[in-house]
């Protein structure tokens, strides 16, 4: 069976996550499509000829499965609702629950993709609470193009990334600002930045000025080139961290709401001197607590689980979904996805789509 895959996004950011999914199933021989609910996504879709250009055109598809990278994806569109996630869970601060909005249940999906089994833990537990979608642990798209890990010889290359709330992020910090300009002037380490995409353009303008022979500036959402390039990292609560920590490379946390044993952790400005060397140069307990986080947050180093993603996509299109419940009415998020949309419809698809038996 040929089947109709479409992956929905919001954001620039999800293009990395997306696209090893797309080369997974363009490699299998069926149909796939792009869409973007939002004008940011919309550009970075830009060098693509199989992008949909409306919602109309989405409805028109009419998917099999969908692939989504957003927190919300339209209800009144065919297809198994499968999310792959925008992001590992960064930990940046608990909600009133004493939970993370990464495991905020908003009554879309129908099949949560997880990373491993930190996520896929709670992941169980609320499908279990729900009983109206599915939980497979697949690993993380986004990280296929990580692996296999390359050893590279020792260096002073320092990567410095940064989340987008203000609260949270290091790129507006003075302090750390002066810091690291005039580290950059004394040649110790050489520094590569890139900044979230939803940064206000003042904050990236006033980095981007301190491009010298020892400080580069990457106007890029594609990171795993830059992790690679990469000894260590500095950042603050982003989700690059988990992402870097992959390469059992150490990272340089500043500010971080959690006082993690995987991260070396600084709190001024001054301290970011030593902090780089204590990096480059980290004790085997460090390498240990990174090793046993990675085992939790991400155990898969095959570069497969786009192809995971797919498998499980396709099994649970087939198969038997009576036994879920139908997804909660959710008035008034479904409104706000059609007013998003500019598209009215009181059609709703609030039990799994399915086709029962495959044909070849």
């Amino acid at each position: 069976m040929k089947y109709k895959f479409l992956i929905y996004i919001s954001y620039s950011y999800a293009l990395p996550i997306a696209n090893p999914l797309e080369e997974e199933i363009k490699s299998r021989g069926y149909d796939v499509k792009w869409f973007s609910d939002l004008e940011d996504g919309y550009k970075a879709l830009n060098t693509k000829t199989n992008v949909l250009k409306n919602i109309k055109d989405v409805v028109n598809y009419k998917p099999d499965i969908v692939l989504t990278a957003t927190n919300y994806v339209p209800d009144f569109i065919t297809g198994i609702k499968a999310q792959v996630f925008h992001g590992f869970n960064a930990e940046k601060r608990p909600e009133k629950t004493n939970s993370f909005t990464h495991f905020r249940i908003r009554g879309f999906f129908d099949l949560y993709c997880t990373q491993g089994p930190s996520t896929t833990s709670i992941f169980k537990q609320l499908e279990k609470k729900h009983n109206n979608f599915k939980v497979i642990e697949t690993g993380w798209s986004k990280v296929d193009p990580l692996f296999p890990i390359t050893k590279k010889e020792s260096g002073r290359t320092v990567m410095i990334a940064s989340t987008f709330t203000e609260r949270l992020s290091l790129a507006y910090n003075e302090d750390v600002y002066q810091e690291i300009k005039r580290l950059s002037t004394t040649g110790t380490f050489n520094f590569i930045m890139v900044l979230h995409p939803k940064l206000p353009e003042h904050i990236v303008e006033k980095w981007q000025a301190l491009n010298n022979e020892n400080f580069v500036f990457h106007n890029t959402t594609d990171l795993v080139p830059l992790y690679k390039q990469a000894d260590i990292m500095f950042a603050d609560t982003t989700s690059a961290i988990q992402e870097f920590l992959l390469q059992e490379k150490p990272v340089v946390a500043f500010n971080h709401t959690f006082e993690h044993n995987y991260l070396i952790h600084t709190h001024q400005a001054s301290e970011l001197e030593s902090a780089f060397h204590v990096a480059l140069n980290p004790s085997k307990e460090l390498i240990k607590n990174i090793q046993l986080f990675i085992k939790d947050l991400h155990p898969y180093s095959d570069g497969k689980s786009s192809a995971r993603v797919i498998d499980a996509t396709i099994s649970f299109l087939h198969a038997d979904k009576r036994y879920l419940k139908r997804k909660p009415l959710n008035l008034i998020r479904k409104y706000k996805i059609r007013k998003l949309l500019n598209y009215f419809t009181f059609k709703s698809y609030n039990s799994p789509y399915t086709i029962p038996t495959q044909h070849d």
